[in-house]
């Protein structure tokens, strides 16, 4: 079966940010606008998502 995966798309700038959500951005592998990261769904993930959800946006979901 093959792993379920989600893209992401960061839509909002780091500058003015705490330094967790900037932290949260480089661990998503994300650092520049309108970046795409295709990554494993997951808890985790999900959760780095719901952090910074002001900053990025699911594109797609397989």
């Amino acid at each position: 079966m093959a792993k379920k995966t989600l893209i992401v798309e960061q839509i909002g700038s780091p500058i003015r940010r705490k330094e967790d959500q900037r932290a949260t951005l480089v661990g998503l592998g994300l650092n520049k606008m309108h970046r795409r990261r295709e990554l494993e769904d997951t808890p985790s993930v999900r959760g780095m998502i719901a952090k910074v959800a002001h900053l990025v946006r699911v594109v797609d979901e397989q």
